[in-house]
């Protein structure tokens, strides 16, 4: 029988790939015979890019950018297929590496996400693909594409500086300088939002409280977004403003798109194309995915659900084993909740944080034993 295996990671805990040999580890010593293709997953947020390299046997790369209050921090972005760079904007320009006292988004910049774009186009990548959860920023891309040679000029001809605040001011954007290799590289953008980049429940009124913004800089970031988009459309000739996504990341959504020409993708269903997960499942049996916690958000866009979307498709039934769960099938809906066959927590007894994340390898192995030797005999009695 051919198992797939298909989880995302346990935060704090296990990696995609832990989760993922702990499975297939335990169903072996269960069913030595049995054919088990392990495929660790994630959903464009944090850890994409090491359950990529991981996966495709990639490579990474560090490099020293600048951070989003301008000092020099060590990224890192992965290169797989040889061509394809995966990148997550978070480890140039996420909230993480501001401490709270710093945090103003009217400051905060995208360009150490622009140096890393560079960077891959200076390899070689013809594909670019874009994690941009937890940012720090609210600059509209702005920065980002000060890296990529845009120039972006005020009212007397003068470059801008970078930050949010600088949004307001602009007059005209001048790409005679961009990087050579940018317009003929394909982005895909792992975007879970559908943000708008303006207004009530666009970038700076839904995040930037949350990145260190008082209600006076929402409003003058949410007036330079709008600035930012009227430029964009007159030279550049593309409309961001009420673009679905464009507001995701202070708006890094929509310049990523204006920029770089970037398509904004549901992340999961972007990894599961990458790692080819479509062929892998083919003449499966069964289907096994989790997650740390599963509750009602993962039908919103988690790898589980897009995992167990696709194995519908072929009939396969799925099962997910989890750190928890924390949502019944009362809750999510007879068309959400027929999509797996079963929910499983690897928690057995009460216990705290601590000691859920340090025992957390020996309760999947556990877990995923009895379960697999459950289901065993239940099949062979067909």
């Amino acid at each position: 029988m051919k198992i797939l295996v298909a989880s995302d990671k346990y935060k704090g805990s296990l990696t995609a790939l832990d989760v993922c040999n702990t499975i297939k580890r335990a169903i072996l010593y269960i069913d030595p015979s049995a054919d088990v293709v392990a495929v660790p997953m994630a959903d464009g947020g944090e850890g994409t890019v090491d359950t990529l390299v991981n996966s495709l046997g990639g490579k990474f790369v560090d490099i020293k950018v600048a951070g989003p209050v301008g000092e020099m921090v060590m990224a890192r972005f992965g290169i797989v297929r040889n061509d394809t760079a995966v990148i997550e904007m978070s480890s140039a320009s996420g909230l993480v590496l501001v401490p709270p006292g710093k945090r103003n988004p009217m400051e905060t910049t995208t360009y150490g996400t622009g140096q890393l774009i560079a960077k891959a186009l200076d390899m070689g990548c013809k594909k670019i693909i874009v994690g941009i959860g937890g940012s720090a920023t609210n600059d509209g891309g702005m920065g980002m594409a000060q890296a990529l040679g845009y120039r972006f000029l005020g009212r007397d001809g003068s470059e801008l500086g970078r930050g949010g605040k600088q949004l307001a001011k602009l007059i005209k954007i001048n790409n005679d300088s961009v990087h050579p290799a940018l317009s003929s590289a394909v982005f895909d953008v792992a975007c879970d939002v559908e943000n708008p980049l303006t207004g009530i429940q666009g970038a700076s009124y839904v995040y930037a409280l949350q990145k260190g913004a008082t209600p006076g800089m929402v409003r003058e970031l949410d007036r330079g977004l709008a600035n930012l988009a009227r430029v964009v459309k007159k030279d550049l000739g593309k409309d961001i403003e009420n673009l679905k996504g464009s507001g995701a990341a202070g708006g890094l959504g929509g310049g990523l798109v204006a920029f770089a020409g970037a398509k904004l993708r549901p992340g999961a269903e972007i990894v599961i194309e990458a790692v080819g997960l479509k062929e892998k499942m083919k003449g499966s049996g069964l289907v096994i995915t989790g997650e740390g916690a599963m509750d009602i958000q993962t039908f919103y866009g988690k790898s589980a659900c897009a995992v167990a979307r696709l194995a519908s498709v072929y009939g396969i039934p799925v099962i997910t084993i989890n750190g928890s769960v924390l949502t019944g099938r009362k809750e999510t809906g007879r068309s959400n909740g027929e999509l797996f066959s079963g929910n499983f927590s690897i928690i057995n007894k009460p216990m705290n944080m601590e000691e859920a994340i340090r025992d957390a390898g020996e309760m999947l192995e556990n877990q995923v034993m009895e379960l697999m030797n459950f289901y065993l005999k239940i099949k062979n009695k067909k």
